[in-house]
C-alpha cells in the first residue's frame, strides 16, 4: 500500500485484496451508480458491471458474510472510541470528549518528552492523556523511591488535577448526548441499540458475545439498559459493586413452563469488560468498587462524598493506566480483564470485530496477533476512517489477509448506515429462515447467482 488511503475500502469473502471505491457525486446520469472503483484498483470478480455499483451491491456482498460470521462458535466485539464519536455526532453534531493533553506546571518537559517516545513506539504521532498518566505514575513512584517525598506529593496533586478535569470532560460528553434534541437523541439510541443487539442476538446454542470497550464513558451502558439487555461483568452486588478478580463463569438462566430441569440460556445477555477502566470505577480501602455516577452526571466530585469513600479523590480513579497502589500488582485490575480478553478470543472457531478501533494500543494488537495464529479465528475491522493509515498498515505487516475482513471508509462504517444496511438482523428471527426453506421446497429457485450467498447464509444460521 502506498501512502494514499483510499476513501472506503472493502475486503469480505473471498477478495484476494481489497477493494477500493469512492463515492460519485453526479447522480443526475438516471443509473443506479452511486460508487466507482479507483483508477487502477483491484476490480473483484463480483463488480463485472460499473453501472450497478450501489448500496444494495454492498449489501447483498457484505450481509450474508456477516450473518455468517456473527454466527461463530465463539464471537466478540472490540469497541473503541469511534463508537462513542459516533452516538456523540448523531445525537449533537459533535465528536465528544477527546484524548488531549495536560499540562504539569513541574516535570511537564520531561513528561511529555517520555510520553512522546512511548506514542511512538505505539506507532502513534500525537501523544494523549493515557501517556501522561502512565509518566506522571512512573515518575511519582521514582521520586519515592529516591526520597523526594514532596516533590512527589506536588506531582500526585498535579495528577490529581488533570484525572478530575479528564473525568469532567468525560461526563461533559454523556451530558451532550443526554441533554440533545430529543429527535436526534432517539436516532442515535435507536442506532446503538440497534448495533447491539445485532451482537446480542445469538441463540442458546452459541456462547454468549464477549464485548470489550477501550472507552471510559458509559455509552455501551446506557445502550444496553434501553436494549433491555444483560452485561456481565467482573462486579458483584447492587448498592456499591465490588471487583472480583475470582470471577466465576456466572451466567442467567431460565426454566421454560412446564420443564423442570432443564434450564435454557436467557437471551440479550453479554459479558463486558472495560479494558481501560471506566470514569466511574475507583479505589476504595477495600478494593476497586462502581460509584453510582448517574449517565449525564456534571462531575465525578460530588460522588466521593458519601460514607466509605472519604479517603477517594480523583487520584484513585481507575482510568488506565492508573493503577491501585495498595495491591500486590501494579497492573491491577487490568491484568485481569487482559486475561478476559485474551481468553475469550484466543480460541478456535472464534470472531473478533472491531469498531472504532485504530489499533493504536500493542497491548491490545498483541492479543489480536495472537488469536489469528490460530487458522479458524476471524477478524473483521469496521472504520469509519484510517486517517493515519494504521489499520492499513498492521494488516499488510500481519499478512493475514484471509482470515481478515475490512469495512473502511463512510460508505461502510457510518453507525447508521452499518446499522441498517450490513449488520445482520437484530433479532433471533427463525421464522424468515423457516418461510426461505419453506419456499425453496415449494418452488425451488433458479436464480443460480445467488446460489453461494444462500449457502454461506443459510451455514451461519443453522444454530438458529
Amino acid at each position: 500500500m502506498t501512502d494514499f488511503i483510499p476513501e472506503n475500502i472493502l475486503k469480505v469473502r473471498d477478495d484476494r485484496e481489497p477493494v477500493c471505491f469512492e463515492r460519485i457525486n453526479d447522480q443526475g446520469t438516471g443509473k443506479s451508480v452511486e460508487f466507482e472503483l479507483y483508477g487502477g484498483a483491484f476490480r473483484p470478480n463480483w463488480l463485472q458491471n460499473d453501472a450497478d455499483f450501489n448500496m444494495r451491491t454492498l449489501h447483498e456482498r457484505i450481509e450474508p458474510w456477516l450473518t455468517a460470521l456473527f454466527q461463530s462458535e465463539h464471537l466478540s466485539l472490540l469497541a473503541g472510541s469511534g463508537l462513542s464519536t459516533a452516538v456523540s455526532l448523531i445525537a449533537t453534531s459533535k465528536t465528544g470528549a477527546g484524548m488531549g493533553t495536560v499540562e504539569f506546571p513541574k516535570y511537564d518537559t520531561e513528561i511529555n518528552a517520555a510520553a512522546s517516545s512511548s506514542a511512538k513506539a505505539a506507532g502513534r504521532d500525537d501523544v494523549n492523556i493515557e501517556d501522561q498518566i502512565r509518566v506522571a505514575n512512573e515518575l511519582i513512584r521514582g521520586l519515592e523511591i529516591l526520597g523526594k517525598k514532596e516533590d512527589a506529593s506536588t506531582l500526585q496533586n498535579e495528577l490529581e488535577r488533570d484525572l478530575m478535569h479528564f473525568a469532567n470532560s468525560v461526563l461533559a460528553g454523556e451530558t451532550a448526548i443526554a441533554e440533545a434534541d430529543q429527535n436526534k437523541r432517539e436516532g442515535a439510541f435507536n442506532a446503538l441499540v440497534t448495533f447491539l443487539m445485532s451482537f446480542a442476538s445469538r441463540t442458546g446454542t452459541r456462547d454468549r458475545v464477549n464485548i470489550f470497550t477501550t472507552n471510559y464513558d458509559r455509552v455501551i451502558e446506557i445502550g444496553a439498559e434501553l436494549a433491555g439487555m444483560h452485561l456481565l461483568d467482573r462486579f458483584v452486588g447492587s448498592i456499591s459493586p465490588i471487583f472480583r478478580s475470582s470471577r466465576l463463569n456466572l451466567d442467567m438462566h431460565y426454566n421454560p413452563p412446564g420443564m423442570r430441569g432443564e434450564p435454557r440460556y436467557l437471551e440479550g445477555v453479554a459479558r463486558y469488560t472495560k479494558l481501560h477502566g471506566s470514569v466511574d470505577w475507583v479505589q476504595t480501602a477495600d478494593g476497586i468498587r462502581r460509584i453510582g455516577v448517574p449517565f449525564g452526571a456534571k462531575s465525578v466530585e460530588p460522588f466521593f462524598d458519601v460514607a466509605g469513600f472519604s479517603e477517594s479523590t480523583a487520584y484513585k480513579l481507575m482510568v488506565y493506566p492508573n493503577a491501585a497502589k495498595d495491591m500486590e500488582t501494579a497492573g491491577y485490575p487490568y491484568v485481569d480483564l487482559f486475561r478476559d480478553f485474551a481468553a475469550a478470543i484466543c480460541r478456535p472457531n472464534s470472531t473478533l470485530v472491531t469498531y472504532g478501533y485504530s489499533f493504536g494500543d500493542d497491548h491490545i494488537n498483541r492479543v489480536i496477533k495472537d488469536m489469528l495464529t490460530i487458522p479458524s479465528t476471524h477478524l473483521v475491522i469496521i472504520s469509519y476512517d484510517d486517517k493515519m493509515g494504521r489499520i492499513m498498515r498492521t494488516f499488510n505487516e500481519w499478512g493475514r489477509s484471509a482470515q481478515t475482513s475490512l469495512m473502511i471508509g463512510p460508505a461502510l462504517a457510518d453507525f447508521s448506515t452499518l446499522s441498517a444496511y450490513y449488520l445482520p438482523k437484530p433479532a433471533i428471527d427463525k421464522t424468515t429462515f423457516r418461510m426461505s426453506e419453506l419456499l425453496r421446497q415449494r418452488m425451488g429457485t433458479n436464480d443460480s447467482s445467488n446460489q453461494s450467498e444462500k449457502s454461506e447464509k443459510k451455514a451461519g444460521t443453522e444454530g438458529k
